[in-house]
């Protein structure tokens, strides 16, 4: 019983402080203050003044955590919608996110060589572009550590959100095609969440780019390390 307490109080602090934060980010709409990023730093900060243990905070987290998976499947009615935009467009989305996806690739690779890090950690920051599920098997497939994995996939994810508006609007990607092509293949689900902010179109493309990076990396990512030599 005490555990079912505790699973409800984690879940209604979460899902509040969640509500202020997007409250917050309406007022004041800097990158730096995207909800999911601000709750996420309060949630550390709340555990480590009240020395809450990863482990207790999932015990109301891992209902949240499941959650994920119908979010992801309600991203279909969006998808539905813009179905004929889909086929009118196929190629173009298709090109674009082989491009985005090989950038994220090669771009973890000369990261990595600019600061010499060792093989393991070039291997985890490969599919760092990756939603995690899939990031995680793709890191293990090639010998990386998974956990590092899930850190470079969450520091994409962040930095996509962050400075791709501003990266978009300096090189004058107005269409919603390309600004969910690159949302959704730079930053995953991070990057459709911010789609959102730029309409039903986007976020559909950036639906299709995060999904068919996650198909499409499963296969490349094994051929970029033996490009490479890694």
């Amino acid at each position: 019983m005490q555990e079912f307490f505790i699973a409800v109080f984690i879940i209604i602090a979460t899902v509040a402080l969640y509500l202020v934060m997007a409250k917050v980010y309406v007022r004041f709409s800097y990158p730096i203050l995207i909800p999911v990023l601000t709750t996420t730093v309060f949630v550390i900060l709340l555990l480590l003044a009240f020395h809450i243990s990863y482990d207790e905070y999932m015990i109301g987290g891992k209902w949240i955590n499941s959650l994920l998976g119908p979010a992801v499947v309600a991203l279909a009615y969006p998808l539905y919608k813009q179905r004929e935009m889909l086929v009118k467009y196929s190629i173009p989305i298709i090109g674009g996110v082989f491009v985005g996806l090989f950038a994220g690739m090669i771009s973890g690779l000369v990261f990595a060589e600019v600061f010499g890090i060792d093989r393991s950690l070039i291997l985890s920051i490969i599919p760092k572009s990756i939603t995690t599920p899939v990031a995680i098997q793709i890191a293990m497939g090639l010998g990386g550590v998974p956990s590092m994995t899930v850190v470079f996939v969450m520091i994409a994810g962040f930095s996509g959100v962050i400075l791709g508006p501003l990266l978009l609007k300096w090189i004058r990607i107005k269409s919603s095609l390309g600004k969910g092509i690159a949302l959704g293949s730079a930053s995953h689900a991070l990057g459709t969440s911010k789609a959102f902010e730029y309409g039903e179109l986007t976020v559909s493309m950036s639906s299709v780019s995060m999904t068919l990076s996650a198909v499409l990396g499963s296969v490349f990512g094994p051929i970029v390390v033996w490009l490479f030599q890694v």
